[in-house]
């Protein structure tokens, strides 16, 4: 017999009303919903610590004074204070790129997890950091100090923004070989066009043999250094500039230093190392100088060098058209 709902039956009776008065915000949060809501709070948290400082560099912009140099004209201090905050944004960056992953993972675990047994997943995350890893040293850690540590690039296939090298290809068709007979060790420049202007001479800091545009270029840039970071152009030292040869494993094909139109250059005579990823404080400013005179920074390629820097496409066609070389 089929019992019908009596309203005075009382909770003996088939109650329809209140079984339909049950909402989806009475049901419980599945597991992966329950996970992603506790991850809502640290997502909030990554970007608002992201934005600060491009909030704080846009304020500088628009409230801060202009000097007559239109170069990066910061001082000591401040410039220490923003490659924190660039590598505290490069941290962040990459512990939300975790995150991203973990919640993906979590995602698959939960779709792939039998119904009747439920789990919750674990994610691991990194401890808190406040930046001042970039910075551990022995002893005090003051300004002098903080050029010649080594901190991660951020960003570093983009550094250059826009530049292209020239590359020794697109240097022989417009200069000629440095020489004709090349080796796998340095040897004098032979070419007549390029020899005659080369020049060995003190520019800024340090000593080298270059093509005499690239001397002119690298000492305004040393000079804008040192007028506005007197402290890091201080510790410039250099790894060479002039080597003509041939690319090691190559017959014939040579780099820019073969035409004295790159220099190596570190902070206190320590050299980088080759395709880590990282750098000192002090070349990441100095970037800066270079790239404002139309120079390349080799952090920017696959195999990191961020020692080096050389002139750009851009500025070589600029000195072929003026006649200097």
């Amino acid at each position: 017999m089929c019992r019908l709902y009596d309203p005075r039956a009382g909770h003996n009776g088939f109650d329809a009303a209140r079984l339909f008065r049950l909402s989806w915000r009475d049901r419980p949060l599945r597991p992966i919903e329950s996970n992603f809501m506790k991850l809502v709070p640290a997502i909030i948290l990554a970007i608002a610590i992201v934005l600060a400082p491009v909030i704080w560099f846009a304020l500088q912009w628009a409230v801060g004074d202009r000097g007559s140099y239109a170069g990066p004209a910061i001082d000591s201090q401040a410039r220490i204070e923003i490659e924190i905050l660039n590598q505290q944004v490069e941290d962040i960056r990459l512990r939300m790129e975790d995150i991203r992953e973990g919640m993906a993972a979590l995602g698959q675990e939960v779709r792939n997890r039998p119904a009747f047994q439920p789990q919750r997943p674990v994610l691991q995350q990194s401890a808190p950091t406040d930046g001042a890893e970039v910075f551990q040293q022995n002893g005090t850690n003051d300004i002098i100090d903080a050029y010649a540590q080594v901190v991660l690039i951020a960003d570093r296939r983009n550094v250059n923004k826009g530049l292209k090298i020239a590359g020794g290809r697109y240097l022989t068709e417009k200069l000629g070989l440095p020489r004709q007979n090349l080796s796998d060790k340095c040897e004098p420049m032979t070419n007549p066009r390029l020899k005659s202007k080369l020049k060995t001479t003190q520019v800024g800091p340090i000593r080298v043999t270059m093509l005499q545009p690239a001397l002119d270029s690298l000492a305004r840039v040393f000079e804008n250094v040192r007028i506005t970071d007197p402290d890091l152009y201080a510790r410039i030292n250099t790894a060479g500039a002039l080597c003509v040869r041939r690319i090691r494993g190559t017959t014939n094909r040579v780099s820019t230093h073969s035409f004295g139109l790159a220099v190596d250059l570190n902070i206190d005579g320590k050299l980088d190392t080759l395709g880590d990823g990282k750098t000192q404080l002090g070349l990441t400013i100095l970037a800066d100088f270079f790239r404002t005179e139309g120079w390349v920074w080799g952090a920017s390629w696959r195999r990191e060098d961020s020692m080096h820097f050389e002139i750009s496409r851009k500025q070589l066609d600029q000195w072929l058209a003026e006649g200097k070389l």
